[in-house]
């Protein structure tokens, strides 16, 4: 019994011997890993070994290959034509120095028997930490209504435009909508599980019907009083003349009714002339020069026609403080009936001859030369390809019915558009006036290619504030993408 009794004792010395031996040995762990500054074994990200490195040698380790994954584009596909996606477009990057520092928590909880059972765990299993993929929504988004406005099949809303003494009402087009929360929602799992290489992705689209044409709102944006031009000293204003305009509401509903399906309708407008215009006033009206710009064009006969019909239009235009200049609006539907000519235009994603084709060099000449005299941009879109005539991020492309450039006065002071095509040279200036009591800005573009690849290139612009000099703000105007011819 003696010797039972002893052995009993003997079993249980060694088991708590080996009892005090692997406490000791966790708490030698513990003290160890907790104080070390790497991290544990078997810890990965987004496939990554990162096991052993200290933080700083995990960030750049993990950057370097993930930047190497996310340096190509999305393929989109919609029918026949594709459209690619640059990751830079809408500034996705994963959250690398987040992802990090979750990895080297792991067992530093503080918590001795949860951070053991952790690094147990994890040493056996392994385990991949997935970063969180930062982007910009509005910016995907802009970018993805930029594709939807190239589509071949693209919507073509009702609209209108006044032409000398008439009205004409246009009617629209069925075209092709994007599904955008679908489109998003697939392109971000592309990019997070850094699928989308070998991957095209078809656009999902859903057709869109154009706004019923509404006679008494047209009416309402086209009526006027007659008013006479004149400006005043104190304080300084300048009153643009306004020919009084009106039709006949109903007679218009009518003839749609009767007629619902012409692809357009022209209305006679009943005027009333001022006696005095703002040119009668002279250029002392406006006495400031707030920004000019010049683009070169080739001599070709007809692509000059169309680019002096559309500078024609807008040349002698005044806008007033807070009021929006819409181009397509002003310039209106380009018909042959208006005088225009087939020239070449970008379609479908080729070049090829259009009607009115050219006549985007008037609108990138317009938006650079609003840009320096610091006018609020409302609305205005790249082209497919970067034009010869300006470089990527300083174009402006229009499409009647879908895609228009619209900018605002936003100064205290009405504007003054005067435009020319002559020479081979392309140029409108904004005049206006510049009050003492408001802040002016000499007013610089800067634009860059950031990226280009075997199908697209990527630029960014700024709008560069200085004063006396020195800058004293950048703003970020576009980041746009192109295909290569």
């Amino acid at each position: 019994m003696v010797k039972k009794k002893n052995f009993i004792l003997i079993y249980l010395l060694l088991i708590a011997i080996m009892l005090g031996i692997l406490i000791a040995g966790v708490v030698s762990f513990y003290i160890i890993h907790k104080n070390d500054e790497t991290i544990q074994s078997g810890v990965y990200i987004k496939g990554i070994n990162v096991s052993g490195l200290t933080k700083e040698e995990a960030v750049k380790l993990v950057k370097d290959n993930l930047d190497l994954e996310l340096n190509d584009h999305l393929i989109l596909k919609y029918k026949n034509y594709e459209y690619y996606v640059e990751v830079e477009q809408f500034e996705a990057q994963f959250d690398v120095e987040a992802s990090v520092e979750l990895a080297y928590e792991i067992g530093r909880s503080g918590n001795i028997i949860k951070d053991i059972k952790d690094y147990a765990t994890v040493l056996m299993s392994k385990i991949d930490v997935d970063p969180v993929l930062k982007y910009s929504e509005e910016a995907l988004i802009s970018y993805l209504e930029v594709i939807e406005a190239q589509l071949p099949d693209q919507l073509e809303q009702s609209s209108y435009y006044v032409d000398d003494d008439k009205v004409i009402i246009t009617n629209g087009k069925n075209g092709a909508k994007i599904y955008m929360d679908e489109l998003k929602e697939t392109i971000l799992e592309e990019v997070q599980d850094i699928t989308y290489k070998n991957t095209c992705i078809d656009i999902p689209t859903f057709t869109e019907y154009p706004n019923k044409i509404d006679v008494a709102a047209i009416h309402d944006d086209v009526y006027r009083q007659m008013q006479n031009a004149y400006f005043t000293t104190e304080p300084r204003m300048v009153y643009a003349e306004v020919t009084g305009v009106d039709f006949d509401v109903q007679a218009v509903e009518n003839a749609i009714k009767d007629n619902p399906n012409v692809e357009e309708y022209s209305v006679e407008l009943s005027l009333t002339k001022p006696e005095v215009t703002v040119n009668d006033l002279g250029m002392e009206a406006f006495p400031d020069l707030l920004g000019r710009y010049s683009t070169k064009y080739i001599n070709n006969p007809d692509r000059t026609t169309n680019l002096r019909l559309a500078s024609n239009k807008i040349n002698g235009k005044v806008i007033m403080p807070g009021e929006e200049f819409s181009f397509n609006k002003v310039v209106g539907r380009r018909t042959v009936a208006a005088g225009y000519k087939n020239a070449a235009i970008f379609s479908d994603g080729q070049v090829t001859d259009g009607l009115g084709g050219g006549i985007c060099q008037i609108t990138s000449t317009l938006y650079n030369a609003v840009v320096f005299a610091n006018m609020q941009i409302v609305s205005r879109r790249n082209h497919m390809f970067v034009p010869s005539y300006v470089t990527g991020g300083r174009d402006a492309t229009v499409v009647y019915g879908s895609t228009d450039f619209i900018f605002k006065n936003s100064r205290s002071y009405p504007i003054k558009l005067v435009s020319s095509v002559e020479g081979g040279v392309a140029t409108i200036s904004v005049y206006g006036y510049k009050n003492p009591n408001d802040p002016e800005y000499e007013i610089s573009i800067e634009n860059s290619l950031i990226k280009t690849t075997a199908k697209s290139l990527v630029y960014d612009a700024y709008k560069v504030y200085k004063q006396n000099g020195e800058v004293v703000k950048r703003e970020k105007m576009s980041r746009d993408t192109y295909k290569k011819y």
